[in-house]
Formats: structure tokens, sequence, C-alpha cells
């Protein structure tokens, strides 16, 4: 089985397709920038370059495929990548490809994806699932909590010279932050298992913490005194209504963590039901991992 993993060296793409290449699939890693997240590549994975806001180089990347993946995101990245641009518009793109091959698609959504949520990311992928099951593809939707590894690094960016960290908002928001591996298992196994086919499925992980004790217990690990600093809400108003207008990304990281304070929680009791057997990894467990260098494995 030949499948094309969007975003396939990102954060997630890259833990799935070296799962399903561990699995004896061939795998072909479409990349806007061909970077992989961490660490050399698995030479057995196909690399091309792709971008999904570009219909037109889409066709030669998914030819052949029997499975689309997208693992990609428009929410951090250069060159006019937004929500809009890629989790939306691009999704489209791609899930139209797949559908004149003949694919399968395995979108990542997110927890809470839904037209009116108060996050422009989750409007976006709403959007994309709506395309999706229009499209008239076989299709599974996983959606995700907020993968624990990739806000661990975004707050750690937000470190001064003593290694202080910065929260936005009230930051009081529990979160129940997945292990990123958690949902790269889930995607390989909708991969592979077209019973699930129809079905859209949410991770969330089993300990929930606000966005102010993430950024604390991260500070506490690395032996940095203090509190995290604070942006409240009416700064970020600010910020994204005068300096969001100049760097769009800032903006936008100001509205995301302005929605973050009144998401509503996730629930997967339904997955977890149905996959008992998936790991349920804790946040303190993966952050604990992170400090002491070590990877966190789904076995």
């Amino acid at each position: 089985m030949l499948v094309v993993v969007a975003g396939g060296t990102g954060l997630l793409g890259s833990l799935v397709a070296d799962r399903l290449v561990d699995q004896g699939h061939q795998v072909r890693a479409l990349s806007r920038g061909l970077s992989p997240h961490t660490g050399p590549h698995d030479p057995r994975v196909e690399r091309v370059r792709g971008d999904v806001r570009d219909a037109a180089m889409l066709t030669t990347p998914l030819a052949g495929a029997d499975v689309v993946v997208s693992a990609v995101q428009g929410f951090l990245g250069p060159d006019g990548v937004t929500p809009a641009s890629v989790d939306r518009d691009g999704n489209r793109n791609l899930i139209d490809a797949a559908a004149r091959e003949g694919a399968d698609v395995v979108l990542v959504s997110m927890t809470g994806a839904s037209a009116d949520s108060p996050m422009e990311l989750a409007r976006m992928k709403a959007a994309a699932e709506e395309h999706l099951r229009g499209a008239g593809v076989p299709w599974t939707v996983v959606r995700g909590a907020g993968f624990a590894q990739a806000w661990m690094d975004i707050v750690q960016g937000t470190a001064d010279a003593r290694g202080r960290l910065t929260v936005f908002g009230r930051a009081d928001n529990p979160i129940p932050w997945v292990d990123v591996r958690e949902v790269a298992e889930l995607v390989v196994r909708s991969v592979t298992d077209r019973a699930l086919r129809g079905e859209i499925l949410e991770l969330c992980g089993p300990e929930s913490w606000t966005l102010g004790r993430l950024a604390a217990e991260l500070m506490a690990a690395r032996g940095v005194a203090g509190r995290p600093r604070r942006i409240p809400r009416p700064a970020l108003h600010v910020m994204a209504a005068t300096v969001g207008r100049l760097r769009p990304a800032m903006g936008r990281q100001a509205r995301a963590a302005l929605a973050m304070d009144v998401l509503p929680p996730a629930d997967d009791s339904a997955t977890r039901a149905r996959f008992p057997d998936l790991p349920r990894t804790p946040v303190s467990q993966v952050l604990a991992a992170r400090v002491a260098g070590r990877p966190t494995t789904v076995s």
C-alpha cells in the first residue's frame, strides 16, 4: 500500500511516516520545506516537495496513492502560512487531489473543531472536515488535543535570558495535552484499518493542565526560579489589533491565546473505549522525558 503523508517531515507526520514504513508500507512524505522535525529522516521514506496551498503541485506527489494522510498545519510557519491558507484551503486542495486519484483520506483535525469555535485554527479544521465529508472519498478524521511536545516548544520559546517564561491571557483553562506519539499511533491505525472509514476519532491526554501550569512546571523542571510572566487579556486585544496587523503571526498567536482561555472541554471516552490498548501518557511524564532528553515512546 502506498501512503502519502502531507506534512510528512513535521512533528506528527514524521512519526506517522516512520511507523507506517516500519509496518512494510510504501510511504511518500510530502513537505513544502523537506526539513525533518528532529534527527535524520528514515531513508526508506520517499520525500517529495509540494505545497498544499498550490493545487498544481499535488498531482505528481499523489500519483498511485492508496491513502493520503493530512498532517499539515498553518498555525505556525513562514511565507504566508495561515490556518485559512493551509488548514482550510490547502486541505481542500489535498482532498480534491486524493479524490481524483481514488485514494482514501485520513485527516488530522483538532478537538473542538467547529464552525463557531473561538479559535481560528478550529474553524479552519472544521471547514476541511466539511469538505472531506462531501468529497465522495472514503475518509477518517482524527481529532487530537493540543500536542504536549509542540506546546512545550512554543512556551519554551518565550524564555528570557534567565529562562523565565511568558504566558498569554488568563492561561487558567485546563487543557488535556496529548502525547503526539499517541496521536500518530491512532493515525496509523486509521490508515491501515478501513473499518474506521466514516469515523471521527477524538484523542486527549489523561492529565489536564492549564497553560499557566505548563509554563510553571517547565520552569521548575529546568531549575528556573520565580513564576511565569503574564500578558493580560486586554493587552492581547491591543496586540492583535495593532502589532498583529504588521506581524500577522503575532496577531494570530494573540487571538489564539484569547480563544484558549474559553475553549470547551474535550471528551475522548468513545475512542478510548474502542481502543483500550492505546497508551495514556500524562503530560507530566512527557515533560519529564523532555527535560531528561529521553524520547517518549508508544509501544
